[in-house]
């Protein structure tokens, strides 16, 4: 593991790790605040406790923030490898995480009607995360279409 910077995607696995322990950062204070039983602080609005202790928090029993911070460590990890499967990882969690953010929003505004600021901060996180994957994406697919075929 680690950056080979002769690699064109390295200033974008750069972002993409600082991205990822932003994102690291607010899921792990929100999960903190779920199992403490505390709620979240919210600066705008109060809206944090009330989505906190909606019952939209949870996927299938498993908190949303967990999800989250589990998703962000995935994103942390395929920052940090320069493999193919970490390309593609990193696309399918954070295209995931993108889908799982705008659900949650349109939750947050149509059924619960708060705004949780600590949510909004990781859905931005991701989506920019997204746009780096595709990037990451699109230069792994033009460096392997310049290889010369492999001799048989």
């Amino acid at each position: 593991m680690g950056f080979d910077r002769t690699r064109k995607d390295f200033w974008i696995r750069i972002a993409s790790a600082i991205l990822a322990v932003v994102g690291i950062g607010i899921t792990t204070y929100l999960v903190y605040e779920r199992f403490s039983g505390g709620l979240p602080t919210c600066v705008i609005g109060g809206g944090c406790s009330t989505v906190q202790k909606s019952e939209w928090s949870t996927v299938a029993g498993v908190p949303v923030a967990l999800m989250g911070l589990l998703a962000y460590i995935a994103l942390l990890v395929c920052a940090l490898t320069p493999w193919q499967i970490s390309v593609l990882g990193a696309f399918f969690v954070s295209l995931l995480g993108v889908l799982l953010s705008s659900w949650l929003t349109a939750l947050e505004l149509f059924q619960i009607h708060a705004i949780c600021e600590w949510c909004v901060s990781s859905a931005l996180v991701v989506v920019v995360a997204f746009g780096f994957s595709i990037a990451r994406l699109v230069i792994f697919q033009r460096e392997a279409s310049q290889r010369p075929p492999a001799a048989s």
